[in-house]
């Protein structure tokens, strides 16, 4: 493999324009072995952003919070100000892996890569962050839940890098996220559900049961119209018009809808009792 390591941001965007071949970008490099017997990376050009300055910064405003594209799990864990303003993205970034992949792997690489068992991205979506791409000609900011077209791919050009997260920084009166997996630690989730609610209302996202970590609209306009619910059975036929679960080896489509539904009608009900507030 032929690995590039360009020192500053401007060098890196006119690498990706080269006349032989667009590299694949890589900050942490979690995922480089996973899919080594996948892919021929012997032949592969890879962009090493490692060097680039100022890809690193993890900067909390009154309005957002920005996680630039080198940053890791560990560094949000660890900056206790942003952790406490969003605390699904640190419950999430302590799911992600053990603490070795934790702090190395970056919140951009996890959008990057696409997986739609993405935990990052599922915290990411339901407080309503955005992608910040930046190519030679432009720089220009995406919703991430507007960002993947589908299994593994997304509105970002060849020519474009992602650069930075925006998070919107909202008072919040109910955050929460649960994840299913084989483990308690240290396994793919097989169903994760994460939600919000926000004077701008509810927003419900869901990984593992898609080709790529989606918001359950359906079910996000019937909260915000003040639905309550009787059953899981209610809930999963409103989540049906928004995910589309398959089977594979770690699980089957029926248990991931039974769970994901599940996971949400009991959480609401919660709400409902006394001593809910939401």
């Amino acid at each position: 493999m032929k690995v590039l390591q360009p020192d500053n941001l401007a060098e890196a965007l006119r690498l990706l324009v080269e006349p032989d071949g667009t590299p694949v970008p890589i900050a942490g490099g979690t995922d480089l072995c996973v899919h080594w017997p996948a892919r021929d990376l012997d032949n592969t050009r890879f962009l090493d952003l490692s060097r680039v300055a100022g890809l690193s910064r993890l900067t909390l405003t009154h309005n957002a919070l920005e996680i630039g594209a080198r940053t890791t799990y560990w560094d949000l864990i660890c900056a206790a100000d942003a952790a406490k303003a969003f605390p699904l993205l640190a419950q999430a970034a302590r799911l992600v892996g053990a603490i070795q992949i934790q702090t190395r792997g970056t919140w951009a690489g996890n959008i990057a890569n696409g997986s739609p068992a993405a935990d990052g991205v599922l915290a990411m979506m339901v407080y309503g962050a955005s992608v910040v791409l930046q190519s030679v000609r432009e720089t220009r900011e995406v919703p991430l839940d507007e960002f993947f077209t589908g299994y593994k791919q997304s509105v970002r050009r060849p020519d474009e890098l992602i650069v930075a997260i925006r998070v919107p920084r909202r008072a919040y009166t109910f955050e929460w996220l649960a994840k299913v997996g084989a483990r308690r630690a240290q396994a793919i989730s097989k169903v994760g559900v994460a939600m919000t609610r926000s004077e701008n209302g509810w927003r419900v996202a869901a990984n593992s049961v898609a080709p790529h970590v989606c918001r359950c609209r359906t079910l996000e306009a019937a909260l915000n119209a003040g639905r309550t619910f009787t059953s899981p059975q209610e809930v999963r036929s409103l989540l049906s018009a928004d995910v589309a679960a398959i089977t594979d080896l770690r699980s089957t489509a029926e248990y991931r809808e039974r769970v994901l539904s599940r996971l949400i009608f009991y959480r609401l009900a919660e709400l409902d009792k006394p001593s809910g507030h939401v």
